[in-house]
């Protein structure tokens, strides 16, 4: 994996369909460092 760099740990050739409602919790929440919970204020609308 230390060969492969920035590319490291990433799938090959994987198509997938991720969801509206995905996307938009993706949007919302913080990072797992932080306990990965939603928060609102980070969507502006």
């Amino acid at each position: 994996m230390e060969a492969k760099g920035k590319n490291a740990w990433k799938p090959v050739n994987r198509d997938r369909v991720v969801s509206a409602a995905l996307r938009a919790y993706a949007a919302m929440t913080t990072s797992a460092d932080t306990g990965a919970v939603r928060d609102v204020e980070q969507v502006e609308r």
